[in-house]
């Protein structure tokens, strides 16, 4: 298994040793580690320099970019040097918290798109409560980088019409909530050649663990849930899902 996006240096439960052990004791050979705040971009880069099996993604999430200065897009430009470098995330919108800041939003989202399209990276898309804008702003701006939808959480429409354009659909622990129905329909629906799995850890945590704090060794239940809802075996889901990971981010 990969695990497409996880924050380990957020992580306080546990130390970057114990995550990558109870990952790698569960099945999981891969993390792709996301950055979020501009203070992230070194960390990413280094935690991906030092560990084999660590990747990074480097950008400034929605909800961060006050922080946003264009001088970041120099310095992810040199850190993306590293073939440990993968990809740009995690970036988009997010109108869930502060509506003040949905043009700067916008503005630093089509930044790091562009940044994303010269270097020939896959983009992992934050999209809360912003469907429309973050699908329009995409479908106008993206040129040739991947999407990942990560912790997809839109309809089954609104999945269709984004696996329509190409773009990857991430599922996360929120499947295995015994609420989550619109999730499940998700995950029943998007074509298994478009479909990631991630932990968003140390957020988001699956059941049985939900309450506690999330980790990339956790995914399997995600992996376990989508095989049940699908009527298909884990292996399947594992193989194809890890297939599409080392597809799209070229590992």
């Amino acid at each position: 298994m990969i695990d497409t996006h996880t924050h380990i240096n957020c992580i306080d439960d546990f130390s970057i040793d114990e995550i990558l052990k109870n990952a790698s004791d569960n099945g999981v050979e891969k993390l792709i580690v996301p950055s979020a705040y501009a203070s992230d971009i070194d960390i990413v880069a280094e935690l991906a320099s030092k560990y084999e099996n660590v990747y990074g993604l480097l950008g400034v999430h929605p909800s961060e970019v006050k922080d946003w200065t264009d001088d970041l897009i120099d310095k992810i430009k040199e850190c993306a040097k590293s073939p440990k470098i993968v990809g740009i995330g995690e970036i988009g919108l997010d109108y869930y918290w502060d509506k003040s800041l949905n043009d700067l939003q916008k503005e630093v989202f089509i930044k790091q798109i562009k940044l994303a399209n010269e270097l020939n990276f896959p983009i992992s898309v934050h999209d809360r409560e912003a469907h429309k804008d973050s699908f329009d702003i995409l479908t106008e701006f993206n040129k040739n980088s991947i999407v990942i939808m990560h912790c997809f959480s839109g309809s089954v429409e609104f999945m269709h019409e984004c696996v329509k354009q190409g773009w990857y659909i991430a599922i996360g622990g929120v499947v295995t909530f015994k609420n989550a129905i619109k999730m499940k329909e998700v995950a029943k629906g998007v074509p298994l050649d478009k479909l990631l799995i991630e932990t968003d850890a140390p957020y988001l945590t699956p059941v049985p663990y939900r309450g506690k704090t999330n980790q990339p060794a956790y995914v399997k239940y995600v992996a376990e849930e989508i095989a049940n809802l699908r009527n298909t075996s884990f292996e399947e889901i594992n193989e194809q899902t890890t297939k599409n990971a080392k597809l799209v981010f070229k590992i």
